[in-house]
């Protein structure tokens, strides 16, 4: 079932609107869709905020929400994705969410940790980020005029995490006080 929903979500993205570099410009609100991926519902528990894309084509490639209104980067460099992905379940637990919250001071970003670019995926150029110290690229298709659909691909694994972004005009659109 699973390689089922995984074929199924890769076609339905492929099918997408491609999308330019500047329009992915701003703060961005993130939820996954289910797709049968080891990480489905591990960034939510951890309180995922979302992405945020600067001017100079860099980012913030992991927001996660801190303190009621108040965002987190984190450097992606600190959590091998290949242990995030092993250990997925314990990712999904309150203890885990725990934890993570305190370890944010410890692996908080100190500058951007991504860059955004023009990638190929199949054939046809859109927007896609680069993780500057993880083998990771996420792309980006348009899924309407208010969404953009994720699909994030680690280099030696052939299963795809899938997510929406939702433009937002502030930290505190979309998050719960």
């Amino acid at each position: 079932m699973r390689g089922d929903q995984q074929k199924e979500m890769a076609a339905w993205f492929r099918a997408l609107e491609p999308v330019q570099r500047e329009e992915m410009i701003g703060l961005w609100r993130g939820v996954f869709i289910p797709s049968g991926h080891p990480l489905d519902g591990v960034l939510e528990n951890l309180n995922w905020f979302g992405k945020r894309f600067h001017p100079d084509m860099r980012a913030d490639a992991l927001l996660f929400q801190g303190r009621p209104g108040r965002l987190v980067p984190i450097e992606p460099g600190y959590l091998p994705i290949g242990l995030a992905i092993k250990f997925a379940p314990f990712g999904r637990t309150f203890v885990a969410r725990n934890w993570f919250s305190y370890l944010q001071k410890v692996i908080r970003a100190r500058g951007t940790t991504a860059s955004l670019r023009l990638h190929a995926l199949g054939g046809v150029e859109t927007a896609a980020m680069l993780y500057d110290r993880q083998p990771i690229v996420d792309y980006f298709r348009r899924i309407d005029r208010d969404e953009i659909a994720g699909m994030m691909c680690v280099q030696g694994d052939t299963r795809r995490y899938f997510f929406k972004l939702r433009k937002v005009d502030s930290p505190r659109d979309g998050v719960a006080a």
